[in-house]
């Protein structure tokens, strides 16, 4: 290992991202029942420039009067986009109205470190005023050329930041690449055209301490197509994806929850091993193959997660 550390943002459960459009509050409630980790109100793509003003008074409202932790939820509000006039409105009233129940700032189309400080800095001279004890963090949606060629700087840009998102519709936008479904696979791509987009923020999440989370899957009427995005991206080290439909929710909760067999295997990698540094060995043999200090840190983050899961 690096002499180099970055300290770990804070774990969450993060496998299903429930997107819920601020404009529709009748849909908060059923999020608050569902069985998504964590919700994300929305004040950008999902609300119409006509219905951004009443989607912020609905969320801050919804923020107020539901309590989402109580039912395990993590809660984030996806504010608008750094070019537009609502943004600094957007981080003022939800935080100086609702600061305390808000646990993360999404901040979408991120382009460049200077993008995550100006969130940071309007956050923490909210939070000083209003003398909150919540440190809000920040999470950066990454889907533009210019925050994927900025990823590693904007990986870190704040000690706020906890979590990068694949944002595959703007990202496929700004690549002009050819697309048939939102975050699914063109046919005449050989292999599947958003790995190199995804490796490189695993990559850089890992790099940095941070969470990596997929983004959206646009055809919920194809359950298949998006376990096999969710299982791609589960491979490759991502750690959870959005739900644009709440029956999403359930197939992005079985992808990235280890199976009961593989939690088994890697408590019995960690007791091996825990018997051979006890006898002075550094390595030692599970089932016919060898296993030793890379496998432990294998086994741990597959225990990790499902401590997490279980005790949500």
């Amino acid at each position: 290992m690096s002499h180099k550390f970055y300290k770990p943002a804070k774990s969450r459960l993060q496998r299903s991202e429930l997107a819920v459009p601020g404009s529709s509050p009748k849909m908060f409630e059923k999020a608050l029942n569902s069985a998504a980790d964590y919700i994300f109100l929305d004040l950008e793509d999902a609300v119409s420039p006509n219905d951004k003003l009443s989607a912020r008074a609905n969320v801050i409202k919804a923020l107020k009067e539901i309590n989402w932790k109580e039912k395990g939820k993590t809660i984030s509000v996806r504010i608008n986009s750094l070019d537009t006039h609502y943004m600094y409105r957007d981080i003022v009233e939800l935080v100086e109205e609702a600061g305390e129940k808000i646990d993360t700032i999404l901040v979408p189309k991120a382009g460049t470190a200077c993008d995550v400080y100006m969130v940071d800095c309007l956050l923490t001279q909210i939070e000083t005023n209003k003398k909150l004890k919540n440190k809000i963090g920040i999470e950066c949606l990454i889907e533009t050329a210019l925050g994927m060629s900025n990823i590693k700087e904007i990986a870190t840009s704040s000690e706020r930041l906890e979590a990068l998102h694949f944002g595959v519709a703007d990202y496929a936008a700004s690549l002009r690449a050819r697309t048939t479904v939102i975050g699914g696979l063109n046919p005449d791509y050989p292999g599947d055209q958003w790995h190199h987009g995804l490796s490189e923020l695993v990559v850089t999440c890992r790099a940095y301490g941070l969470r990596a989370i997929d983004g959206p899957f646009g055809d919920f009427n194809d359950p298949d197509a998006y376990t096999d995005a969710a299982k791609r991206g589960a491979a490759i080290g991502i750690e959870g994806k959005w739900a644009i439909h709440p029956s999403q929710i359930e197939l992005a909760n079985k992808v990235f929850s280890p199976p009961k067999d593989e939690v088994d295997k890697a408590k019995r990698i960690l007791d091996e091993l825990k018997k051979a540094a006890k006898e002075g060995r550094g390595a030692a043999q599970l089932d016919g193959r060898m296993i030793d200090a890379a496998s432990a840190r294998m086994a741990e983050n597959i225990v990790k997660i499902n401590d997490l899961i279980h005790n949500n």
